[in-house]
């Protein structure tokens, strides 16, 4: 299971970085049209918008599970390994309860607005489902990976940051 979700999320940063690229190039192609032409996009803040939110969410796990978000590890790094292993655990049961609810609150969200058929008030009329619906599987992407990270606080191994 864990190699299937490793691939599903490392998939997940694959198109982040590639949305990452789009949003760029859009963002300056409407600084082009907007200050050379006079005639701006209407559609690029939107979308830029929500897929900020795909960037921010969706590869959150994968980021959790390299380790490669910004963390402070003076403490961490020179306790005894006993100390590690609880602080590991701590952190991994705090993510799960964090992103829990966020999963949770994302998922009512994504149906209030799909019970509701709410639309951005633009002329692109973006469905709200769309963006809404990233949270509940983003977070819920990242609880799985705090809860790997648990398990892995209770075994010898060292947590897979490559894999």
């Amino acid at each position: 299971m864990r190699q299937v979700f490793t691939r599903m999320v490392q998939g997940t940063r694959i198109v982040g970085q590639l949305v990452l690229v789009f949003i760029v190039v859009t963002i300056c192609y409407d600084a082009i049209q907007r200050y050379a032409f006079a005639a701006p996009t209407s559609w690029s803040l939107e979308v830029n918008t929500f897929l900020l939110i795909y960037v921010a969410v969706m590869v959150a796990a994968d980021v959790q599970r390299t380790d490669n978000h910004i963390r402070i590890t003076f403490f961490v790094e020179n306790a005894a390994p006993a100390l590690r292993r609880a602080a590991r655990a701590v952190v991994a049961m705090t993510g799960i309860a964090f992103a829990g609810i966020l999963t949770w609150r994302g998922a009512l969200m994504a149906e209030q607005a799909w019970d509701y058929g709410e639309r951005v008030s633009s002329s692109f009329g973006t469905p709200m489902v769309l963006p809404y619906a990233l949270l509940p599987l983003g977070f819920g992407t990242l609880a799985l990976q705090f809860l790997f990270d648990l398990i892995d606080a209770f075994r010898d191994d060292p947590p897979d940051q490559l894999g």
